[in-house]
């Protein structure tokens, strides 16, 4: 958190209660210059959050109403029908299709498969657990969300890795506060995650969206503390902890996108795109991170 006589943000020298401070720090074009041309991040401004958390809505209007399709029998690609003409019927393209050549409309990834799972003929199965990872453009806007959800009833690793891995995403977005840092929400996530016995996977990171699927600043669900770029107002960025039950080490398939652990062990994520207000965070793509997992 930025103090009143701390440096301001926008690098005029001056301190921040001299500066910036009572200022609405999202649409300062000092600060905004500066990000832009020391770190390449493009900062939103009223409109664009507004558009940004519309997109939001019908990506997580997709996951909560594709949850209620989940169940043993079905397969990953009948997801990616449902995710589709969901999407399309709603005014909105999903932002999966044809990215780098996917060539479906959904990531969906089923147990050992950390990311990026491609649907097709996988058929769920009672006690599995599958990662559904949605992102929308409306109106030239993106927004991304996924949750990991229980296919039947779990065992008793499917319940930690899921629990621990939502605790994690939790954890990493109560450090977003202006002044805080990059570093404070990925050392936050490993901290929590390796003292439940679970590891972090390092390849794959939270990513700045908004304008485009994928943009900077990148963020790492490890690292240290007090290191890193400083979280201004009007940064979004997605939080998306992806954590393994074993060891963190990964190898990808020869379909060239899927991710999965090399032990076998289950892996689990859950996302939220994420704005850095002048208080603190909100959520553009919200759900409730405290509400039972499973209920028998």
């Amino acid at each position: 958190m930025i103090g009143r006589n701390d440096p301001c943000l926008c690098g005029s020298g001056l301190k921040y209660k001299r500066c910036c401070m009572g200022k609405d720090l999202a649409i300062s074009e000092n600060i905004k210059q500066k990000y832009l041309r020391e770190h390449k991040i493009r900062l939103k401004e009223r409109g664009d959050i507004e558009a940004i958390k519309r997109a939001g809505g019908i990506a997580i209007n997709t996951l909560n109403t594709v949850e209620e399709m989940i169940r043993p029998g079905i397969t990953t690609d009948d997801i990616n029908t449902f995710v589709h003409q969901f999407t399309i019927q709603h005014g909105a393209r999903p932002a999966p299709l044809n990215y780098r050549g996917f060539s479906k409309s959904v990531c969906v990834s089923v147990n050992e498969e950390i990311c990026h799972g491609i649907p097709g003929d996988r058929v769920l199965k009672d006690g599995d657990i599958v990662n559904i990872d949605v992102t929308s453009i409306l109106d030239g806007y993106y927004a991304d969300v996924s949750k990991t959800f229980f296919v039947g009833t779990p065992g008793p690793d499917a319940l930690k890795i899921v629990k621990v891995t939502r605790e994690c995403l939790k954890a990493g977005i109560s450090m977003v506060h202006p002044g805080n840092r990059i570093g404070d929400i990925g050392w936050v996530i490993q901290r929590y995650a390796e003292s439940q016995g679970c590891s972090v996977v390092r390849e794959f990171v939270g990513h700045g969206v908004g304008f485009e699927f994928h943009e900077a600043p990148q963020i790492p669900h490890y690292g240290q503390k007090g290191k890193g770029i400083t979280l201004v107002p009007g940064m979004v960025f997605t939080i998306e902890p992806m954590i393994n039950l074993g060891n963190k080490d990964l190898h990808i398939l020869d379909d060239n996108w899927t991710a999965v652990t090399d032990d076998g062990s289950l892996s689990a994520q859950f996302e939220q795109t994420i704005l850095v207000t002048e208080n603190g965070f909100e959520s553009l793509t919200p759900y409730d991170l405290n509400e039972p997992l499973f209920s028998p």
